[in-house]
């Protein structure tokens, strides 16, 4: 057959240009910050992970910088053969004391821990229950499971009740799994009634927390510190790439857990370990949400204003309870002309589109900074409220 092998990588691009959902990546030119550099425009940052504004925190430099000149670039392997460092089971050690679990043990990244956990924790003979607006890296790690799957309605518990009695009747093993705080609507899991359910029908209980760590919780220890279950989720999977500022996933629980994990996980196992100078920065961002408590205050006085102010003003914020404050405007072209717009106005703030989100759903993804002054919010909310009317949003 004649055929040309590669034809399908443009055509398949040029129609999500046409339907308008592609990415078209800007350029940071300078530091996570508050106030950015991105495609040469002086820009305040609304759309960063970076919640507590500490990938610049001095404490966290001169930590990677002092673990970079003892330890070397890199380290060398992986976890299992000869990467492991110290300076990564202090981390662990550390992140397992601060999160009031038995044991921690951390991964490349959160999608890696998502797709190299989740199959291991199931067979065919299982089933996992999952919620309908699960993120994108609990999905893929569960299409690499064998097991049965069932999803229960957003936050439903009588759904996942009636989910959980008809798979204690089939199956040998239940694995609930769900967000913690949901990245795309900034609304949190019940994960107090998840977590009894599970004890009830003798079912794990797994949260993807990566929006809830170093925001939620005393401290910004979580969603388990959030609802006062510490040590009784079965699996609390979060990353160091948000609030933390760094980069990394991680799982905490049980010791059982962690040695299960290191011996089961691929990615854990197949994949270099993280540098010392990242080892440095992670373990010095504990130290700070452990010894300077204003970073999460800040972040939730700011996120408290700006949502109430754009409430007040007519926009749709959804069913946000976290510093992620969507802006819904309806269609996929709209959301990203408000956010050329608001570009223009040296705010910089993405949109996000079908099919990350339902078709009329489309929004402006607010991501409030611990960094952002009073000043800053008042400049925003009053570009927010120019462009709303301009483009008969409010």
């Amino acid at each position: 057959m004649n055929r040309n092998a590669t034809s399908f990588l443009k055509e398949e691009y040029d129609e999500l240009v046409k339907k308008s959902f592609d990415w078209k990546l800007r350029i940071l030119e300078s530091g996570s910050t508050p106030h950015s550099i991105v495609d040469g425009k002086k820009v305040i940052m609304l759309c960063s992970n970076n919640y507590l504004s500490l990938s610049n925190h001095p404490r966290l430099i001169k930590s990677s910088i002092e673990a970079a000149d003892k330890f070397g670039a890199g380290s060398g392997s992986v976890r299992a053969i000869a990467g492991t460092m110290k300076l990564h089971i202090e981390v662990e050690k550390r992140l397992a004391r601060f999160k009031r679990t038995e044991a921690s043990l951390i991964y490349q990244t959160g999608f890696a821990a998502n797709a190299g956990l989740i199959p291991q924790l199931v067979t065919k003979e299982d089933i996992i229950i999952s919620d309908e607006l699960n993120h994108g890296s609990i999905i893929d790690g569960v299409r690499l499971t064998k097991a049965a799957r069932a999803v229960y309605k957003h936050r439903d518990m009588g759904e996942l009740e009636n989910v959980l009695k008809e798979a204690d009747k089939k199956h040998k093993r239940i694995l609930i799994i769900t967000d913690g705080v949901f990245s795309m609507d900034g609304d949190i899991a019940p994960m107090d009634k998840i977590v009894k359910l599970a004890n009830e029908y003798g079912a794990m209980s797994y949260v993807d927390d990566a929006h809830g760590e170093g925001v939620i919780g005393e401290d910004g220890r979580g969603i388990g510190a959030h609802f006062g279950i510490e040590g009784k989720i079965d699996v609390e999977m979060g990353t160091f790439s948000k609030a933390y500022g760094v980069v990394g996933g991680l799982i905490a629980g049980s010791q059982d857990l962690v040695n299960f994990a290191l011996n089961k996980s691929r990615t854990w196992l197949l994949s270099g370990s993280h540098p010392p100078a990242v080892a440095g920065a992670q373990l010095a961002a504990i130290d700070v949400l452990e010894t300077e408590p204003e970073h999460v205050k800040n972040l939730w006085d700011n996120t408290n204003y700006f949502k109430k102010e754009l409430i007040s003003m007519g926009f749709d914020t959804g069913d946000s309870e976290t510093p992620i404050t969507p802006v819904i405007v309806g269609e996929s072209s709209k959301a990203k002309e408000l956010s050329n717009k608001l570009f223009e106005e040296g705010i910089f703030a993405l949109p996000i589109v079908f099919p990350m989100v339902a078709r009329d759903k489309a929004r402006i993804r607010t991501m409030m900074n611990a960094g952002l002054t009073r000043k800053d919010l008042d400049f925003t909310l009053d570009k927010f409220e120019k462009l709303g009317k301009q483009l008969d949003i409010i």
